[in-house]
């Protein structure tokens, strides 16, 4: 075998020795002091080449003689031909970067990484890697490439060690069934790694149901003490979480001892204990807020819930509350993650995938079952799901495995006790913490016990986190959509797959185990299927021009009235982009279509009124004697029921309802905002609709969410407005206003923490003014000319997804050239928090973004040195927004777009720094830039109108000098 590479730390051990064996390398023996397994584990590496596509264009190939190269990448790609599938990391993200479609046969160190180590979190690069596994990471493309193989190693040999452990009990099983059935490249090194080289393969290996608990019933937890929360008693329980020698910030004590007013007993039904407390970026909010709400929920024996904004800043938070419960164990029981049911592993999707999985997606099931032995709480999406394994695989493989669609069939289905959803629900009412998002909070609460999910309904205590985001939380929950989307998914809900194909169950199979019981529920049922036919079956979008058939479609009738309103109304515009329509005066086909599905839509709505009153009839009947499944089945189909049919419909008929209205006067201030919409993909229609969102969405969070609470912290960096200084009471009434705290009858305790950092030395702000924002080769150009000024760590805002793929493909090559790695949304092959975890891991990448990395990521360190937005961050016009600028804006409509724009560019700029010793500079490409935006910025920053020679020059000089260079 010819000698290694020098420098490969994977072949200087001396506790190996090298065999050749079936294209793999055999590292012999392996033993670590555990009871001898029928045959001692042995490291067995892929005798091949390693490849890093270190930019566009190149590679650095890791011969398996050990000679290290970079090479053009189709040269790369020759020499794979012949020396065989290599190592490497993300091979479609490898693909892409190679110019070819794909890499079969790549010995993908994702793969083996997420098999021997399920349920671990890892960034998908080499330097992420080497970070989870306590390796030296690499510096460069061609020490990374020397890496893999060492990798690979410390991979295989964590996974020996555990191989008696539980989780591990059917690895080997599942290994061999991937040898056989898909020829995993992987499979002969695991086998190796477990010592069962000849193990025999099976699907039970897949079948990871049998392995998980079941939940059990319990009696009902006791009603909740009322017990306060002092602030003194606060301040301690922080000091106990942070432990002794921490850092001292007397702002987080402060701001624990304001939080702790919200845990005071409510006085009068209706009127919760209201706290807003602006905590500036570094004050230590999550923890502050965390003790006091940790102990009332210890007091008083009912959990507390936090809701945050985004999935990734749910992952941020339960992170952070390990400081609070640092035994795995004990934070399980006592935290609680809550999301939507689309967000969980579906055993009965998973069952069916299993049954029916062809070779191409075992492998990717096999992770899912790897991981589903693993995880904490079975949250596919931002939980301890990587979300990098759905990105390996083609489009679907992984999200199908979820509820996506709202096809449970809860008590009917054959996993229920053992489902991660319910499971989820039932640790929730006995937990301390449950940590959700703002919509879930609120659709929740709003439904309460008709939520169909089992939940209890409102919480008796709640902190919101990221407050400022409540106003656009609650546009989205409580808002309605009369679309051939909305419509076709209730109907497919009634009626199930039609044509044979789909796997989504209707009505009629969710209650099929009930019939022969309960003869009096088909005939409404029958009546129900027959009306729901009145909905847009599948294909409507295809539809758009066929004249009227037959067979009437009122649900298809009234789309097409109302796409031929908005193309008429609307100026000839890019038809890459949505449109949209005032609703009056109303197009002349547009009310005989509402009429028709006005009726239509009541004659649906009658027999499913009937068939819910029927069941729950049942349910109450004393003469009834019910088991309990049949009892569970029953209660829920009516609450399903009314969830996923008759809520929505009733919706829609008062949005078809207003229809027969006159229109309100001009400058009358509506309750509601309705408009019809137009949905644009690739430059064809796809959908039309009639839209309705509360003019103040805060209305009803107020009234639905917030007023039956017992207490209310509401928590945010930027609450306030802080450009309106000469007038502070004005920036907390807007503040209150986009809270919705302005709607609860009893005033809200403020309090405001200034953070701790020192903006005005830590921080450079940058206008460029001498620009055509316009010009998409001159945005271009200034953002490569600071993205290699800045060495790296820079992150590029975009204001439309358009512009952002420009910028890439013209910027990408000279960043490459450069050494710079560059990662975008809407480019990569990966979702945003598997971008977000590479930026944050490479120190030296560049990303690009739109507003989902505007706020809510926390990148500490060198990793985000840099922010660039393209232009201003106005709100998009729209009728939405039109009207909430009339008569939202207090007669200052300018002013309102500007507190919305100057509120973006903070929560942008709060970014930059997150620890003390962060350094970062922040420029806007905008020469058109108002001062009045800038002094939304921290105070201290004074920003710099500079020309972009002169821009680029102090960048490069700030970063690389602890002292501010000379204005």
């Amino acid at each position: 075998m010819p000698a290694p590479c020098q420098g490969a730390g994977w072949w200087s051990t001396h506790a190996f020795r090298r065999s050749a064996h079936h294209g793999f390398v055999r590292l012999l023996p392996l033993r670590y002091g555990v009871p001898p397994a029928p045959q001692p584990p042995s490291l067995l590496l892929p005798d091949a080449p390693a490849l890093i596509a270190a930019t566009h264009g190149a590679a650095v190939l890791l011969t398996p003689d050990g000679e290290l190269s970079t090479l053009r990448a189709r040269d790369a790609v020759e020499a794979l031909r012949e020396m065989g599938p290599p190592i490497l990391v993300h091979a479609p993200a490898m693909a892409k970067r190679l110019g070819i479609s794909s890499l079969p046969g790549a010995y993908d160190l994702l793969e083996l990484f997420a098999f021997a180590l399920p349920a671990q979190p890892a960034p998908p690069t080499p330097r992420g890697l080497a970070l989870a596994l306590d390796l030296p990471p690499p510096e460069d493309a061609e020490s990374a490439a020397a890496l893999l193989p060492e990798i690979a190693t410390e991979i295989l040999r964590r996974l020996a060690r555990a191989r008696n452990a539980q989780p591990n009990r059917d690895a080997a099983m599942l290994a061999a069934r991937l040898r056989d059935a898909a020829h995993w490249p992987w499979a002969d090194a695991v086998l190796a790694a477990l010592g069962q080289p000849k193990a025999r393969g099976s699907n039970d290996g897949l079948k990871v149901w049998r392995t998980l608990a079941e939940w059990e019933e319990a009696a009902p937890a006791p009603p909740p003490s009322s017990l306060p929360v002092t602030a003194a008693e606060a301040r301690t329980r922080l000091a106990e979480i942070l432990g002794d020698g921490a850092e001292q910030r007397p702002s987080q004590g402060d701001f624990a001892s304001a939080a702790s007013m919200a845990f005071a007993p409510r006085e009068v039904p209706g009127e919760p204990q209201l706290v807003l407390a602006e905590a500036g970026t570094g004050t230590g909010k999550t923890l502050g807020y965390v003790a006091p709400a940790s102990l009332w929920a210890e007091r008083n024996g009912a959990p507390v819930w936090i809701a945050t904004y985004t999935r990734n800043l749910q992952r941020q938070l339960d992170q952070e509350l390990a400081r609070l419960y640092p035994d795995p164990e004990e934070r399980r029981r006592k935290v609680v993650i809550r999301k939507g049911r689309e967000n969980y592993l579906c055993l009965l999707n998973y069952d069916e995938a299993v049954s029916g999985a062809m070779p191409a997606r075992i492998v990717a099931l096999a992770l899912v079952a790897r991981w589903a032995g693993a995880t904490r709480d079975g949250d596919l999406m931002g939980g301890d799901f990587p979300g990098w394994i759905s990105e390996l695989f083609p489009a679907g493989a992984i999200s199908l495995l979820a509820d996506r669609r709202g096809e449970c069939i809860h008590s009917a289905c054959p996993h229920w006790k053992r489902c991660f959803v319910e499971h989820s629900i039932r640790r929730a009412q006995t937990a301390n913490l449950v940590v959700a998002n703002h919509a879930l909070v609120m659709v929740q609460a709003a439904l309460g016990p008709r939520g169909g999910d089992g939940e209890t309904g409102a919480a008796l205590r709640y902190v919101f986190d990221e407050g400022h985001h409540l106003f656009d939380a609650a546009d989205g929950a409580f808002a309605a959509a009369l679309s051939g989307a909305e419509m076709a998914e209730v109907r497919r809900w009634l009626l199930g797959s039609e044509g044979g194909r789909g796997r989504a169950r209707g009505l009629r199979r969710r209650l099929e185990e009930l019939l022969p019981q309960y003869p009096t529920l088909i005939p409404p049922l029958d009546h129900t299927e027959q009306m729901a036919r009145a909905l847009p079956a599948s294909g409507w979008w295809d539809r758009w021009e066929d004249a009227p058939g037959d067979t009437p479609r009122p649900g298809e009738d009234f789309l097409r009235a109302a796409r031929a309103q908005v193309l008429a109304r609307t100026a000839e515009a890019d038809p890459l982009y949505d449109a949209e329509a005032d609703l009056h005066p109303l197009h002349e086909d547009v009310p005989a279509a509402a009429a028709a599905l006005e009726e239509a839509l009541q004659r649906l709505q009658a027999p499913l009124k009937h068939l819910e009153k029927l069941l729950n009839e049942i349910l109450e009947d004393p003469e009834q004697e019910l088991e309990t499944g049949d009892r569970i089945r029953l209660d829920t189909a009516a609450r399903a029921i009314e969830r996923r049919a008759l809520i929505p419909l009733g919706a829609w008929l008062a949005m078809l309802r207003q229809l027969r209205e006159p229109p309100p006067e001009p400058g009358t201030r509506p309750l509601f905002v309705d408009w019809l919409a137009l949905t644009r993909r690739e430059g064809r229609d796809i959908d039309a609709g009639l839209h309705r969102h509360w003019l103040d969405p805060t209305v009803p969070f107020a009234t639905q969410v917030a007023a039956p609470a017992h207490g209310v912290l509401i928590a945010s960096a930027t609450l306030r407005d802080n450009s309106v200084k000469r007038d502070p009471e004005a920036a907390w009434r807007e503040a209150e206003a986009r809270t919705g705290v302005q709607h609860l009858p009893n005033p809200a305790i403020r309090a405001a923490l200034p953070s701790p950092f020192d903006y005005a030395n830590q921080t450079l702000a940058i206008v460029v003014e001498d620009m055509n924002r316009d010009s998409p080769g001159q945005v271009a150009a200034a953002m490569q000319q600071l993205f290699l000024a800045s060495g790296g760590g820079a992150l590029g805002l975009f204001t439309a997804i358009r512009r952002l793929r420009d910028v890439h493909a013209r910027i990408a090559p000279a960043l490459a050239e450069a050494g710079i790695p560059l990662y975008a949304q809407h480019v990569d092959a990966m979702d945003s928090a598997t971008l977000i975890d590479i930026f944050r891991a490479e120190e030296d990448s560049c990303l690009l973004g739109t507003d989902a990395l505007r706020d809510g990521v926390d990148v500490p360190g060198r990793a985000l040195r840099l922010l660039v937005f393209d232009r201003v961050p106005w709100p998009r016009p729209s009728i939405l927004h039109r009207e909430r600028r009339i008569h939202l804006s207090g007669g200052r409509p300018t002013a309102y777009d500007d507190g919305i724009a100057r509120h973006r560019l903070r929560q942008a700029f709060g970014r930059l720094i997150r620890r003390a010793d962060d350094r970062g500079v922040f420029v806007l490409l905008d020469p058109r830039t108002p001062s009045r935006l800038l002094g939304g910025l921290p105070e201290g920053v004074v920003p710099r109108r500079l020309g972009l020679a002169e821009a680029v020059r102090q960048t490069a000089a700030f970063l690389a000098s602890p002292a501010l260079p000379p204005g």
